[in-house]
Protein backbone atom coordinates (compact mmCIF):
# COMPACT_ATOMS: atom_id res chain seq x y z
CA UNK A 1 0.00 0.00 0.00
CA UNK A 2 1.35 3.38 -0.80
CA UNK A 3 2.15 6.00 1.78
CA UNK A 4 1.13 9.24 1.77
CA UNK A 5 2.66 12.61 4.03
CA UNK A 6 0.47 11.69 6.88
CA UNK A 7 1.93 8.59 7.20
CA UNK A 8 5.30 10.76 7.66
CA UNK A 9 5.88 9.95 11.54
CA UNK A 10 5.53 6.40 11.10
CA UNK A 11 7.95 6.77 7.84
CA UNK A 12 10.61 8.73 9.62
CA UNK A 13 10.53 6.30 12.71
CA UNK A 14 10.75 3.53 9.68
CA UNK A 15 14.33 5.19 8.05
CA UNK A 16 16.20 6.82 10.64
CA UNK A 17 15.18 4.83 13.50
CA UNK A 18 14.67 5.46 17.57
CA UNK A 19 11.43 5.62 19.79
CA UNK A 20 8.99 8.75 19.82
CA UNK A 21 8.66 9.95 22.81
CA UNK A 22 5.42 10.73 24.37
CA UNK A 23 3.26 13.41 22.67
CA UNK A 24 1.34 13.98 25.71
CA UNK A 25 4.31 15.40 27.30
CA UNK A 26 5.32 18.03 24.60
CA UNK A 27 4.91 21.41 25.06
CA UNK A 28 1.48 22.74 23.44
CA UNK A 29 3.68 25.10 21.69
CA UNK A 30 5.51 22.56 20.12
CA UNK A 31 2.46 20.92 18.99
CA UNK A 32 1.11 24.25 17.58
CA UNK A 33 4.49 24.49 16.04
CA UNK A 34 4.12 21.55 14.11
CA UNK A 35 0.60 21.53 13.85
CA UNK A 36 0.72 25.17 11.71
CA UNK A 37 3.04 23.26 9.44
CA UNK A 38 0.22 20.13 8.38
CA UNK A 39 -2.47 22.19 8.74
CA UNK A 40 -1.13 24.27 5.91
CA UNK A 41 0.00 21.57 3.45
CA UNK A 42 -3.69 19.81 3.94
CA UNK A 43 -5.14 23.37 2.79
CA UNK A 44 -2.36 23.65 0.07
CA UNK A 45 -3.09 20.18 -1.13
CA UNK A 46 -7.03 21.13 -0.98
CA UNK A 47 -6.30 24.01 -3.01
CA UNK A 48 -3.96 22.43 -5.50
CA UNK A 49 -6.04 19.58 -6.35
CA UNK A 50 -8.45 21.98 -7.58
CA UNK A 51 -6.32 22.75 -10.86
CA UNK A 52 -3.61 24.98 -11.66
CA UNK A 53 -3.39 28.47 -11.21
CA UNK A 54 -1.19 31.21 -10.98
CA UNK A 55 1.19 30.47 -7.92
CA UNK A 56 -0.17 34.49 -6.32
CA UNK A 57 -3.58 32.75 -6.15
CA UNK A 58 -2.94 29.81 -4.79
CA UNK A 59 -1.10 32.01 -2.23
CA UNK A 60 -4.29 34.22 -1.73
CA UNK A 61 -6.27 31.12 -1.32
CA UNK A 62 -3.97 29.14 1.18
CA UNK A 63 -4.06 32.32 3.40
CA UNK A 64 -7.63 33.26 3.68
CA UNK A 65 -7.72 29.50 5.11
CA UNK A 66 -4.61 29.48 7.00
CA UNK A 67 -4.81 32.88 9.19
CA UNK A 68 -5.21 32.71 12.56
CA UNK A 69 -8.67 34.47 12.64
CA UNK A 70 -9.90 31.82 9.92
CA UNK A 71 -8.85 28.63 12.43
CA UNK A 72 -10.14 30.68 15.24
CA UNK A 73 -13.59 30.49 13.36
CA UNK A 74 -12.56 27.14 12.67
CA UNK A 75 -12.03 25.85 16.38
CA UNK A 76 -15.86 27.70 17.16
CA UNK A 77 -17.46 25.26 14.65
CA UNK A 78 -15.55 22.11 15.83
CA UNK A 79 -15.91 22.82 19.73
CA UNK A 80 -19.29 20.37 20.06
CA UNK A 81 -17.30 17.91 17.65
CA UNK A 82 -14.38 17.52 20.16
CA UNK A 83 -13.71 14.89 22.49
CA UNK A 84 -12.48 15.55 26.29
CA UNK A 85 -8.95 14.80 24.85
CA UNK A 86 -8.73 16.74 21.58
CA UNK A 87 -10.36 19.66 24.12
CA UNK A 88 -7.85 19.48 26.77
CA UNK A 89 -5.23 20.00 23.68
CA UNK A 90 -7.03 22.65 22.38
CA UNK A 91 -7.01 24.37 25.55
CA UNK A 92 -3.37 23.46 26.48
CA UNK A 93 -2.45 25.27 23.17
CA UNK A 94 -4.68 28.37 23.38
CA UNK A 95 -3.77 29.23 26.90
CA UNK A 96 0.25 28.45 26.37
CA UNK A 97 2.45 31.90 26.82
CA UNK A 98 3.83 32.96 23.66
CA UNK A 99 6.19 35.34 23.13
CA UNK A 100 4.85 36.00 19.73
CA UNK A 101 1.86 37.17 17.91
CA UNK A 102 0.33 37.27 14.31
CA UNK A 103 0.61 40.37 12.31
CA UNK A 104 -3.02 40.95 11.45
CA UNK A 105 -4.59 38.98 14.11
CA UNK A 106 -6.14 39.78 17.89
CA UNK A 107 -4.67 38.09 20.45
CA UNK A 108 -7.78 36.10 21.41
CA UNK A 109 -7.75 34.80 17.27
CA UNK A 110 -4.29 34.15 17.92
CA UNK A 111 -4.24 32.14 21.06
CA UNK A 112 -7.62 30.05 19.71
CA UNK A 113 -5.98 29.63 16.63
CA UNK A 114 -2.62 28.47 18.36
CA UNK A 115 -4.92 25.80 20.39
CA UNK A 116 -6.26 24.87 17.08
CA UNK A 117 -2.82 24.30 15.40
CA UNK A 118 -1.94 22.27 18.55
CA UNK A 119 -4.65 20.13 18.06
CA UNK A 120 -3.94 19.75 14.61
CA UNK A 121 0.13 18.75 15.75
CA UNK A 122 -1.50 16.10 18.27
CA UNK A 123 -3.39 14.47 15.70
CA UNK A 124 -1.00 14.39 13.42
CA UNK A 125 1.84 13.06 15.85
CA UNK A 126 -0.56 10.41 17.25
CA UNK A 127 -1.37 9.29 14.06
CA UNK A 128 -5.20 9.87 13.57
CA UNK A 129 -4.79 11.98 10.40
CA UNK A 130 -8.23 10.72 9.39
CA UNK A 131 -9.62 12.42 12.30
CA UNK A 132 -7.49 15.56 11.58
CA UNK A 133 -8.65 15.56 8.11
CA UNK A 134 -12.35 15.13 9.23
CA UNK A 135 -12.19 18.31 11.82
CA UNK A 136 -10.99 19.89 9.08
CA UNK A 137 -13.38 18.92 6.60
CA UNK A 138 -16.51 19.97 9.44
CA UNK A 139 -14.33 23.18 10.05
CA UNK A 140 -14.07 24.44 6.48
CA UNK A 141 -17.88 24.02 6.36
CA UNK A 142 -19.68 26.52 4.15
CA UNK A 143 -15.67 28.56 4.18
CA UNK A 144 -14.85 25.85 1.30
CA UNK A 145 -17.97 26.08 -0.49
CA UNK A 146 -17.56 29.61 -0.62
CA UNK A 147 -14.00 29.23 -1.63
CA UNK A 148 -14.84 26.77 -4.56
CA UNK A 149 -17.37 29.27 -5.39
CA UNK A 150 -14.85 32.28 -6.01
CA UNK A 151 -12.54 30.06 -7.27
CA UNK A 152 -15.10 28.76 -10.50
CA UNK A 153 -15.65 32.46 -10.88
CA UNK A 154 -12.02 33.15 -11.35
Amino acid sequence: MEKSVMDLPEILKEQFGGETADIRTYSPLVLAYIGDGIYDLVIRTLIVRHGSCQPNKLHKRTSALVKASAQSEMIDKLMESLTEEELAVYKRGRNAKSYTMAKNATMKDYRKATGFEALMGYLYLKGETERLVSLVREGLGDTWAEEKKEEDRA
